[in-house]
């Protein structure tokens, strides 16, 4: 069914408005009902229970319509001073004089401005006006016998004048009438779908709020019950509608909302078994309070879902941001320790990274995770060194009330737990004491945790990655390191690479920092090829870490648009720690000079530079500069 209904009760006014709705292209958006005048009303009630938006009408059946109050908009076509001209030109074609006297039997909204163009075209008109349908009969039956030349009037008047003899035109409207009147009708038909919509989403959001609902109006009667507030209250929105708002909530503070339009926030109030706590918003039009709305909740479902949003802020803030991607290399060392690090995520086992510091354990700790079946989990991660061993046992196994003195109320989660269905990333595993790695030795055979204070066991479903930049089995050898525990981790293994073992990757890595720190601090800087070569020279004891804190001082402090390898020279032998990679450690013999420990260096590598600077603990770049002061020749070997 369309939205838009035309009625009428003159048939061939009916076929005009066909004509116009086609020209219009409406066509298919508007039904047309032919009725008499006596079924309008009737006609009009059932378009509405039908969810018509717009009645079209005219005359006096429009007039019929809007009198019996219908809920739907009625745009009336009306008569233009175009269509009352051709009328009273055709009623004096018809009467054959110049003056007829007319007799013009309508409702009030078929007559505006009819008598002053009656008066321009030289007719003596009598209006005889009609209040109801029932009037049409009495009216005609009054006028046929006044002696009128002709008779106007709508469909149900001409018919009743032509059974008495009488000569009569009727009213009827030009098609521009008719299409002013579709097209208005269709931009109300368009506000309508508009105001549905809003509606339908008001109704949407009050009956599917988690909150409690209640809209009065100034009289403090209930206009508005929601299912929350059903729900709540426990009684019947059927039955509270139209009941005074203080029959199921006393709100002393009401009446200042409702006169003087103050908001009311927070009020707590008990309410039969549970505590609420009530917000009341005045409705306000023109600046004058017409209602409020009043808005309620249950005070324990608050605090549940305040514990529920912590927990759930506190899993996301564990999230791993790295993956392979972000790990920057070109040499096949670390090509291939990537392709290990994709098979080992594909698998759901304990793993345990080994590399120097700087060498990015915990990057490939992170890229495991991401890539792997947990990647919708949490990634805890904690340094075994940065915490005390009590502390550390706390952190990871969490507590109950009153564990220890300063425990905090209520307990506390431990990592352990805060990582069930994630993964636990456990940094410098080697400086874990014996009492906490025994206790993780029974975390990974039982899969379950005890807080520390309680009696019972939390199971917990958890990957953990370690990681150390020591030697494991040397500690074992030592006594410092469970050996038990070592073969728990080491089911799958990650070697990382130093970066000077990283063929290509020092210039590769220095040329990507140096363009970073360039965009980030706004610096013009250049290095030669010179100085990048330079940087590969250097054996880098940090690992990448360290190289990435060279590159940022140098972009921040250099001055110089073009680094050069004197002036990258200059810097690396600036740095505070730099003396601690000069020592000379070949021999633990103090009594050997430091030309002697060169000498002997350089004998046992077979005179390799770099295998030299390894065994004496400098750079390449500082045992050069020690053999041109010891005027050293590099012997070649030939094989």
């Amino acid at each position: 069914m369309s939205k838009i209904a035309f009625i009428t009760s003159d048939e061939a006014f009916l076929e005009q408005v066909k004509v116009s709705a086609s020209d219009l292209g409406l066509h298919d958006k508007v039904d047309l009902y032919f009725c008499q005048l006596s079924n309008a009303t009737t006609l009009a009630h059932q378009l509405q229970l039908q969810d018509v938006d717009v009645i079209i009408a005219r005359g006096g059946l429009a007039q019929l319509i809007i009198d019996d109050n219908i809920k739907i908009p009625v745009v009336e076509v009306v008569f233009t001073g175009q269509d009352l001209a051709y009328i009273f030109q055709e009623a004096k074609t018809k009467t054959k004089l110049s003056n007829p006297k007319v007799a013009f039997i309508a409702f009030d909204n078929m007559v505006a401005d009819v008598e002053i163009l009656a008066e321009i075209l030289n007719i003596d008109l009598t209006i005889y006006h009609l209040e109801t349908n029932e009037d049409i009969p009495v009216m005609v039956e009054k006028v046929s016998h006044l002696h009128y030349d002709i008779i106007l009037g709508g469909n149900k008047t001409v018919m009743l004048a032509q059974k008495k003899g009488l000569k009569t035109v009727m009213i009827h409207s030009g098609s521009h009438a008719v299409k002013t009147a579709l097209l208005e009708a269709q931009k109300i038909a368009l506000g309508r779908l508009i105001e549905k919509e809003s509606a339908e989403k008001f109704k949407v959001l009050i009956d599917y709020s988690m909150e409690g609902i209640i809209s009065v109006n100034q009289n403090k009667k209930i206009l508005i019950f929601n299912p929350a507030a059903e729900r709540l209250l426990n009684c019947s929105a059927k039955d509270m509608i139209g009941q005074d708002l203080s029959t199921i909530l006393d709100i002393p503070n009401i009446d200042n909302c409702l006169l003087e339009g103050q908001q009311i926030l927070d009020y707590v109030l008990r309410q039969a078994h549970l505590w609420i706590s009530v917000n009341i918003v005045p409705i306000i039009v023109d600046n004058v309070p017409i209602g409020a709305f009043v808005t309620f909740q249950d005070i324990s479902r608050i605090q549940e879902a305040e514990a529920k949003i912590r927990y759930e802020v506190l899993v996301r803030k564990f999230l791993a941001k790295y993956t392979l991607k972000d790990i920057i290399s070109v040499s096949p060392q670390m090509t291939e320790v990537k392709r290990i690090a994709r098979e080992i995520a594909q698998v759901d086992v304990t793993t345990l990274i080994i590399g120097n510091s700087g060498t990015g354990k915990e990057l490939f700790a992170q890229s495991i995770h991401n890539l792997g079946l947990r990647s919708t989990g949490p990634f805890v991660a904690v340094n075994c060194a940065a915490l005390p061993p009590n502390l550390l046992e706390s952190e990871l196994f969490g507590y109950v009330e009153g564990a220890f003195t300063g425990a905090t109320k209520k307990g506390k989660q431990g990592l352990f737990e805060m990582a069930h269905n994630g993964t636990l990333f456990l940094d410098e595993i080697s400086e874990m004491d014996q009492y906490g790695q025994s206790r993780l030795l029974r975390v990974l055979q039982e899969r379950q945790i005890m807080r520390l204070g309680d009696n019972k066991y939390i199971p917990v479903d958890v990957r953990i990655i370690a990681a150390s930049n020591k030697d494991l089995e040397e500690l074992i050898h030592k006594g410092k390191f469970r050996q038990d525990l070592f073969y728990r981790l080491k089911v799958l293994v990650l070697n990382l690479p130093r970066l000077r073992d990283r063929d290509g990757d020092i210039e590769y890595l220095a040329r990507h920092f140096v363009e970073q720190y360039k965009r980030s601090y706004y610096k013009q800087i250049e290095l030669t090829p010179g100085a990048y070569f330079y940087l590969t020279q250097y054996a880098w004891p940090g690992n990448v870490r360290e190289l990435n804190h060279f590159i940022e001082r140098l972009v921040i402090t250099a001055g110089n648009l073009v680094v050069t390898e004197d002036i990258l020279q200059k810097f690396l032998e600036s740095r505070e720690y730099d003396t601690k990679f000069h020592s000379l450690s070949v021999s633990s013999d103090d009594s050997m000079s430091e030309e002697e420990k060169i000498r002997s260096a350089l004998q046992n590598s077979g005179f390799n530079i770099k295998q030299s600077a390894d065994m004496l603990g400098i750079s390449r770049p500082t045992l050069y500069r020690k053999l041109k002061h010891y005027n050293i020749q590099i012997k070649r070997i030939s094989l």
